[in-house]
């Protein structure tokens, strides 16, 4: 049964150090309410998975010293340009960095979600990426002759964490068109969700918002977080921040603007509320 809990707090509480915890992409809503509650919390060796790529959310995360690991297809901050945290991080090698693919990362994730230890993809074959991954396999179609793929392990996160517009009681989340979200929930040992609201009536009985609802039975707890996603936006409810973005990218480009960063808009900005 999903945990109705009281705030983002709770869930990053509930997100232990060293977890493999997979985030979606800036477009999906993400649950920045809970990755600044990860690093108040002073989160510890976490395993960042891109579904299929991110931003500030790891960017955050990495700058504080709460990671350990990133895979994921790409770290951006989009028009602002290049990830400074992030980039500095790998340049440094103060963090682990396993390059990968968009399709290889949805692709092994279904492969969790179908309860299956690998799962076949295309595409990769002779590239720099399948050839720096020792966990990628090579090998021939049973099926086929003379018909080379790769297999891949299926990725199970231990959480997934995400943003979305709505939640009912029984913990159904709706999602509407982002069912990578759907997939991460399916194939995480736990997901949780920070949500706009909290709706008093069963989102599965309404035929409008059943089929983009994950169900409570792979969400393992939600809390209301108004404007949880700032500086990034939440479909059709509010945009992105832009002037914000573009404030974080010019102070992220030093460790010591970062801090500052920090300083006035995760620890000063969460006492004041």
């Amino acid at each position: 049964m999903t945990n109705l809990l009281a705030s983002a707090e709770e869930i990053a509480a509930r997100i232990p150090d060293g977890a493999l915890l997979a985030l979606p992409p800036e477009y999906a809503p993400c649950s920045m309410e809970t990755i600044r509650a990860l690093v108040r919390r002073g989160a510890k060796d976490l395993r960042l998975l891109g579904v299929p790529q991110f931003g500030i959310q790891a960017e955050l995360l990495i700058g504080s010293g709460c990671v350990a690991e990133v895979e994921t297809a790409a770290v951006t901050l989009g028009e602002q340009g290049l990830a400074p945290r992030f980039t500095e991080a790998v340049k440094q090698q103060k963090i682990r960095m396993r390059d990968t693919t968009c399709p290889a990362i949805h692709a092994a994730l279904q492969a969790s979600e179908k309860g299956v230890p690998f799962i076949p993809l295309r595409g990769l074959i002779g590239t720099d990426i399948a050839a720096r991954r020792d966990d990628w396999h090579l090998g021939e179609n049973p099926f086929g002759e003379n018909d080379p793929i790769v297999y891949l392990p299926a990725i199970k996160p231990d959480v997934s964490l995400f943003h979305a517009a709505k939640a009912d009681r029984n913990g159904n989340v709706w999602i509407g068109l982002r069912r990578e979200l759907m997939v991460m929930a399916h194939a995480s040992s736990a997901a949780f969700a920070t949500v706009e609201e909290i709706v008093e009536y069963d989102l599965l009985d309404d035929p409008q918002t059943a089929a983009g609802t994950i169900p409570g039975l792979y969400v393992s707890g939600i809390a209301q977080a108004e404007r949880g996603a700032w500086p990034l936006g939440v479909p059709h409810l509010y945009e992105r921040d832009h002037d914000h973005m573009a404030l974080y990218a010019e102070m992220a480009q030093t460790q010591d603007g970062f801090d500052a960063y920090v300083d006035k808009w995760v620890t000063r900005k969460a006492a004041a509320e």
